[in-house]
Protein backbone atom coordinates (compact mmCIF):
# COMPACT_ATOMS: atom_id res chain seq x y z
CA UNK A 1 0.00 0.00 0.00
CA UNK A 2 1.22 3.21 -1.17
CA UNK A 3 1.45 5.99 1.64
CA UNK A 4 2.62 9.48 1.11
CA UNK A 5 3.44 11.71 3.73
CA UNK A 6 4.28 15.31 2.66
CA UNK A 7 6.00 17.99 4.45
CA UNK A 8 5.12 21.67 4.49
CA UNK A 9 7.52 24.14 6.17
CA UNK A 10 6.03 26.65 8.40
CA UNK A 11 7.92 30.00 9.55
CA UNK A 12 5.22 32.99 10.37
CA UNK A 13 2.90 31.42 8.34
CA UNK A 14 -0.42 32.46 10.31
CA UNK A 15 -1.60 35.10 8.23
CA UNK A 16 -1.17 32.32 5.44
CA UNK A 17 -1.87 28.99 6.45
CA UNK A 18 -4.56 27.85 4.21
CA UNK A 19 -6.74 24.99 6.30
CA UNK A 20 -9.51 24.29 4.21
CA UNK A 21 -7.32 23.22 1.44
CA UNK A 22 -5.10 20.94 4.37
CA UNK A 23 -8.36 19.64 5.45
CA UNK A 24 -9.08 18.69 1.85
CA UNK A 25 -5.72 16.96 1.27
CA UNK A 26 -5.87 14.64 4.09
CA UNK A 27 -9.55 13.20 3.45
CA UNK A 28 -7.13 11.64 0.19
CA UNK A 29 -6.72 8.13 1.43
CA UNK A 30 -3.00 7.18 2.62
CA UNK A 31 -2.21 10.78 2.42
CA UNK A 32 -0.98 12.68 5.56
CA UNK A 33 0.69 16.13 6.28
CA UNK A 34 3.87 16.48 8.07
CA UNK A 35 4.05 20.23 9.53
CA UNK A 36 7.58 21.70 10.51
CA UNK A 37 7.24 24.58 13.02
CA UNK A 38 10.56 26.27 11.77
CA UNK A 39 11.04 27.79 15.33
CA UNK A 40 8.16 30.61 14.36
CA UNK A 41 7.43 33.67 16.66
CA UNK A 42 3.90 34.36 16.35
CA UNK A 43 0.82 31.75 16.30
CA UNK A 44 1.87 29.49 13.69
CA UNK A 45 2.09 26.44 16.16
CA UNK A 46 -1.06 26.98 18.35
CA UNK A 47 -2.99 27.19 15.09
CA UNK A 48 -1.15 24.25 13.70
CA UNK A 49 -2.42 22.39 17.15
CA UNK A 50 -5.61 23.10 16.71
CA UNK A 51 -5.99 22.16 13.09
CA UNK A 52 -4.40 18.69 14.08
CA UNK A 53 -6.34 18.39 17.02
CA UNK A 54 -9.19 18.84 15.05
CA UNK A 55 -8.33 15.99 12.68
CA UNK A 56 -8.81 11.96 13.97
CA UNK A 57 -5.58 11.24 11.59
CA UNK A 58 -3.30 12.49 8.58
CA UNK A 59 -1.75 15.59 10.19
CA UNK A 60 0.98 15.39 11.97
CA UNK A 61 3.89 18.24 13.75
CA UNK A 62 7.04 18.49 13.81
CA UNK A 63 8.66 21.49 16.03
CA UNK A 64 11.98 23.15 15.69
CA UNK A 65 12.68 25.05 18.61
CA UNK A 66 14.89 27.49 16.90
CA UNK A 67 14.58 28.73 13.44
CA UNK A 68 16.97 26.78 11.05
CA UNK A 69 15.33 27.99 7.56
CA UNK A 70 13.23 26.34 4.91
CA UNK A 71 16.29 23.77 3.49
CA UNK A 72 16.32 22.28 7.34
CA UNK A 73 12.97 22.54 7.91
CA UNK A 74 12.29 19.84 4.88
CA UNK A 75 14.97 17.77 5.58
CA UNK A 76 14.33 16.61 8.85
CA UNK A 77 10.49 16.41 8.14
CA UNK A 78 11.58 13.97 5.32
CA UNK A 79 14.10 12.17 7.05
CA UNK A 80 10.79 11.57 9.96
CA UNK A 81 8.53 11.38 6.76
CA UNK A 82 10.76 7.92 6.09
CA UNK A 83 10.95 6.95 9.18
CA UNK A 84 7.21 6.99 9.59
CA UNK A 85 7.08 4.82 6.93
CA UNK A 86 6.55 7.09 4.11
CA UNK A 87 6.63 5.16 0.18
CA UNK A 88 6.24 8.64 -1.23
CA UNK A 89 7.35 12.05 0.14
CA UNK A 90 7.98 15.15 -0.83
CA UNK A 91 7.35 18.91 0.35
CA UNK A 92 5.02 21.67 -0.43
CA UNK A 93 4.33 25.44 0.55
CA UNK A 94 2.63 26.24 2.88
CA UNK A 95 0.87 29.03 1.02
CA UNK A 96 -0.38 26.60 -1.05
CA UNK A 97 0.54 28.35 -3.79
CA UNK A 98 0.19 24.90 -5.77
CA UNK A 99 -3.79 23.95 -5.25
CA UNK A 100 -4.93 20.85 -4.02
CA UNK A 101 -6.27 19.27 -7.66
CA UNK A 102 -2.40 20.03 -8.93
CA UNK A 103 -0.87 18.21 -5.39
CA UNK A 104 -3.07 15.19 -6.28
CA UNK A 105 -2.01 15.25 -9.65
CA UNK A 106 1.46 15.23 -9.09
CA UNK A 107 0.71 11.92 -6.02
CA UNK A 108 -0.92 10.15 -8.84
CA UNK A 109 2.07 10.30 -11.09
CA UNK A 110 3.90 9.07 -7.95
CA UNK A 111 2.12 6.01 -7.21
CA UNK A 112 2.41 4.78 -10.99
CA UNK A 113 6.32 4.41 -9.79
CA UNK A 114 7.62 5.60 -13.37
CA UNK A 115 9.61 7.88 -11.88
CA UNK A 116 11.47 8.89 -9.15
CA UNK A 117 11.30 12.34 -8.78
CA UNK A 118 8.13 13.97 -9.47
CA UNK A 119 8.78 18.00 -10.28
CA UNK A 120 5.72 20.78 -10.43
CA UNK A 121 6.33 22.81 -13.25
CA UNK A 122 5.01 26.63 -13.53
CA UNK A 123 4.66 26.43 -17.41
CA UNK A 124 2.16 28.99 -18.95
CA UNK A 125 0.23 27.42 -21.26
CA UNK A 126 -2.90 27.37 -22.91
CA UNK A 127 -5.43 26.20 -20.52
CA UNK A 128 -3.63 26.35 -17.26
CA UNK A 129 -3.95 29.30 -15.02
CA UNK A 130 -0.36 30.20 -14.29
CA UNK A 131 -0.10 34.07 -12.51
CA UNK A 132 3.30 34.82 -11.67
CA UNK A 133 5.21 37.89 -10.70
CA UNK A 134 6.39 39.11 -14.01
CA UNK A 135 10.00 40.31 -12.43
CA UNK A 136 10.31 36.90 -10.55
CA UNK A 137 9.51 34.93 -13.30
CA UNK A 138 12.29 36.43 -15.82
CA UNK A 139 14.82 36.17 -13.09
CA UNK A 140 13.16 32.79 -12.50
CA UNK A 141 14.24 31.79 -15.78
CA UNK A 142 17.78 32.84 -15.49
CA UNK A 143 18.04 31.23 -12.51
CA UNK A 144 16.61 27.72 -13.96
CA UNK A 145 19.01 28.12 -16.82
CA UNK A 146 22.11 28.24 -15.02
CA UNK A 147 20.86 25.36 -12.47
CA UNK A 148 20.33 23.45 -15.21
CA UNK A 149 23.85 23.55 -16.47
CA UNK A 150 25.04 22.92 -12.77
CA UNK A 151 23.00 20.22 -12.77
CA UNK A 152 23.40 18.83 -15.95
CA UNK A 153 19.92 18.08 -16.54
CA UNK A 154 17.57 19.78 -18.77
CA UNK A 155 14.86 21.29 -15.87
CA UNK A 156 12.23 24.22 -16.65
CA UNK A 157 11.56 24.47 -12.87
CA UNK A 158 13.59 23.55 -9.97
CA UNK A 159 11.96 26.22 -7.82
CA UNK A 160 8.46 25.26 -7.75
CA UNK A 161 7.09 24.12 -4.01
CA UNK A 162 5.62 21.14 -4.87
CA UNK A 163 7.96 18.14 -5.23
CA UNK A 164 7.25 14.30 -4.54
CA UNK A 165 10.15 11.74 -3.66
CA UNK A 166 10.02 7.63 -4.26
CA UNK A 167 11.26 6.67 -0.76
CA UNK A 168 14.39 4.95 -0.99
CA UNK A 169 17.68 4.46 0.44
CA UNK A 170 19.44 6.54 -1.33
CA UNK A 171 16.62 9.43 -1.13
CA UNK A 172 17.56 9.16 3.01
CA UNK A 173 21.42 8.93 2.14
CA UNK A 174 21.22 12.20 0.64
CA UNK A 175 19.14 13.98 3.23
CA UNK A 176 21.56 12.86 5.84
CA UNK A 177 23.67 15.94 6.21
CA UNK A 178 22.31 19.14 6.08
CA UNK A 179 21.84 21.57 2.84
CA UNK A 180 24.54 23.68 2.17
CA UNK A 181 21.60 26.21 0.59
CA UNK A 182 19.39 27.87 2.77
CA UNK A 183 17.19 28.53 0.68
CA UNK A 184 17.95 26.84 -3.03
CA UNK A 185 18.17 23.55 -1.55
CA UNK A 186 16.08 21.86 -4.02
CA UNK A 187 18.71 22.33 -6.99
CA UNK A 188 21.31 20.43 -4.00
CA UNK A 189 18.62 17.62 -3.59
CA UNK A 190 18.82 17.09 -6.87
CA UNK A 191 21.99 17.21 -7.62
CA UNK A 192 22.78 14.54 -4.61
CA UNK A 193 20.38 12.24 -5.92
CA UNK A 194 22.22 12.34 -9.23
CA UNK A 195 25.92 11.94 -7.91
CA UNK A 196 24.52 9.23 -5.98
CA UNK A 197 26.15 7.48 -2.59
CA UNK A 198 28.31 5.22 -1.37
CA UNK A 199 25.58 2.40 -1.05
CA UNK A 200 23.41 3.12 -4.02
CA UNK A 201 23.41 4.37 -7.49
CA UNK A 202 22.62 7.62 -8.48
CA UNK A 203 19.38 8.39 -10.40
CA UNK A 204 19.32 9.67 -14.09
CA UNK A 205 17.12 11.74 -16.19
CA UNK A 206 14.83 8.85 -16.96
CA UNK A 207 14.13 8.80 -13.31
CA UNK A 208 12.90 12.62 -13.00
CA UNK A 209 9.42 14.15 -14.76
CA UNK A 210 8.12 17.27 -14.89
CA UNK A 211 4.40 18.15 -14.31
CA UNK A 212 3.19 21.49 -15.97
CA UNK A 213 0.66 22.76 -13.02
CA UNK A 214 -2.64 23.72 -14.28
CA UNK A 215 -2.80 26.26 -11.79
CA UNK A 216 -0.42 28.47 -9.53
CA UNK A 217 -0.59 31.78 -7.88
CA UNK A 218 1.80 33.59 -6.60
CA UNK A 219 0.83 34.70 -3.01
CA UNK A 220 2.22 37.43 -1.01
CA UNK A 221 4.38 37.43 1.86
CA UNK A 222 7.39 35.02 0.68
CA UNK A 223 10.36 34.67 3.41
CA UNK A 224 12.80 35.51 0.99
CA UNK A 225 13.94 39.20 0.60
CA UNK A 226 15.52 41.39 -1.62
CA UNK A 227 19.08 40.65 0.29
CA UNK A 228 18.48 37.08 0.18
CA UNK A 229 17.78 37.18 -3.76
CA UNK A 230 20.84 38.79 -4.53
CA UNK A 231 22.97 36.20 -2.54
CA UNK A 232 21.06 33.24 -4.99
CA UNK A 233 24.14 33.73 -7.53
CA UNK A 234 26.85 32.50 -4.83
CA UNK A 235 24.50 29.89 -3.32
CA UNK A 236 24.69 28.05 -7.13
CA UNK A 237 28.46 28.64 -6.77
CA UNK A 238 28.35 26.98 -3.63
CA UNK A 239 26.32 24.29 -4.36
CA UNK A 240 28.23 23.41 -7.77
CA UNK A 241 31.70 22.80 -5.46
CA UNK A 242 29.81 20.77 -3.00
CA UNK A 243 28.32 18.94 -5.45
CA UNK A 244 31.34 18.60 -7.42
CA UNK A 245 33.16 17.43 -3.82
CA UNK A 246 30.96 14.85 -3.60
CA UNK A 247 31.09 13.83 -6.53
CA UNK A 248 35.12 13.61 -6.32
CA UNK A 249 34.65 11.49 -2.87
CA UNK A 250 32.36 9.28 -4.36
CA UNK A 251 34.98 7.94 -6.70
CA UNK A 252 38.40 7.77 -4.78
Amino acid sequence: MQKTIIVIPCYNESERLKVDQFNSLIQQPNLELLFVNDGSNDNTEQQLKEFIKKTAHGAHLLSLKINSGKAEAVRQGMLQAINDGATITGFLDADMATPVADVLRLRDEAIKKRYSVILGSRVKLLGTNITRNPLRHYIGRVFATFASIILHLPVYDTQCGAKLFATSGLLKDVLAEPFQSRWVFDVELIGRLLIGSKTFHPLTAIDFVEVPLKEWTDIKGSKISFGDAIKVPIELIKIAIHLKGRRQKLTK
